[in-house]
């Protein structure tokens, strides 16, 4: 994972223009006008001051595949998110990255509650949450008007103390536990 930057809008692109990867999101399939907006946007998250909102790209191999953000919301609360090229999916990459997001929000910035949204016919990302050791909260009913109406929002959540007592629990290998690495958030 590194820093997400407007150069990488190409490689975005890729994956932000599918149908099958906005299908649960509110936006999307984007344009390229929207994509580059995305990137520019994201990339100047990381000059803001107080930062809010840190958006990375996930790279493998020398090729950016994805991107995951960590959004601080209130005092002590975080909120990740994931998206990655379909191509990638089913390889452990959302969950190995956003792993890493769980353990910047509660090292580096003292959070004591991250959460993340999904839509609940995401069965693949809840899976993705699932692996992460987050626990399903509850659904959220009617939280996003997208192109088939309105979606319900399952929430899942980790705990500071959950996380620490998880930190050295060995993890399910991807290839023993599949999954499809679909987008998840918001």
């Amino acid at each position: 994972m590194r820093p997400l930057r407007f150069e990488d809008w190409p490689a975005v692109h890729e994956w932000a223009r599918r149908p099958e990867v906005c299908v649960y999101q509110a936006w999307g399939p984007n344009t390229l006008d929207e994509t580059r907006e995305f990137a520019r946007v994201a990339a100047q998250a990381w000059d803001e001051r107080p930062q809010q909102r840190f958006p990375y790209a996930i790279v493998r191999d020398g090729r950016t595949v994805g991107n995951v953000e960590l959004f601080l919301r209130s005092e002590g609360v975080g909120e990740i998110g994931y998206l990655v090229h379909p191509e990638f999916w089913g390889r452990g990459v959302a969950t190995s990255a956003a792993r890493e997001l769980l353990t910047l929000g509660f090292t580096e910035h003292g959070l004591h509650r991250i959460f993340a949204t999904c839509d609940p016919r995401n069965v693949a990302s809840a899976a993705v949450l699932r692996r992460l050791g987050m626990r399903h909260e509850g659904r959220m009913r009617e939280t996003h008007l997208i192109r088939d109406g309105w979606r319900d929002s399952d929430r899942y959540a980790m705990l500071a103390p959950e996380w620490r007592g998880a930190v050295d629990v060995p993890r399910p290998s991807s290839a023993s536990r599949p999954d499809r690495d679909a987008a998840a958030g918001s």
